[in-house]
């Protein structure tokens, strides 16, 4: 299984850093340097073109500046890119990939998922600790077995971790990651059960 570790975001700079949206707990671990990560693609850059009709260039590819000959290059995403440096700045993690070395190389980066295989994610030592893929399709279900929803992702928020849900109707709900409303895990089960405070389900 591909579990995605980040997204990449927007340009920092003008020297090849990029935002990422980290989707992990350990990401000093996941983005150390010298990390060789594979790329899924994700929402395209909003230079890419599904209709491009520059010739020469499939349609989608995301067009490179233009040389001077005016006729621009395709650039693909590499299928992995190496970590170069990773560090945290005004809460965001800023990266730098070996061999993109300027803005418009990580302009073409915008929106490409970073992944790893599950086979290489240790299970944590503690067993009140849980790696996101281990979460994420379990059934959401109260102390009396009334059905919540599922869980689909974990975002990983300053002050907790959120449980996201996706709710019976279709909609989604945010449950912090903590005892007090998460009071129990059970993988073998597959589900979490849910303890929400009063009008938490409603926001």
């Amino acid at each position: 299984m591909q579990l995605v570790i980040g997204r990449i975001g927007k340009p920092h700079g003008v020297r090849g850093e990029v935002t990422v949206e980290v989707r992990t707990d350990e990401p000093e671990a996941r983005f150390a340097p010298g990390t060789v990560l594979r790329t899924e693609p994700g929402a395209k850059p909003p230079t890419a073109s599904p209709r491009s009709t520059v010739p020469g260039i499939e349609p989608g590819a995301v067009p490179a500046p233009a040389p001077a000959d005016g006729l621009g290059v395709p650039f693909r995403v590499p299928a992995e890119l190496t970590i170069e440096e990773a560090r945290f700045h005004q809460g965001r993690m800023l990266v730098a990939f070996d061999g993109i070395l300027d803005r418009d190389g990580a302009e073409a980066l915008r929106g490409t998922l970073l992944v790893v295989d599950s086979a290489d994610v240790a299970p944590p030592d503690d067993p009140e600790e849980f790696h996101d893929h281990q979460l994420v399709g379990l059934a959401a279900v109260t102390r009396a077995g009334e059905r919540l929803g599922e869980v689909v992702r974990i975002d990983h928020a300053p002050s907790s971790d959120l449980l996201v849900l996706r709710r019976p109707e279709g909609r989604t709900a945010l449950i912090p990651f903590v005892r007090a409303i998460v009071p129990e895990v059970d993988l073998a089960g597959g589900r979490v059960i849910v303890d929400p405070p009063a009008g938490l389900l409603d926001l």
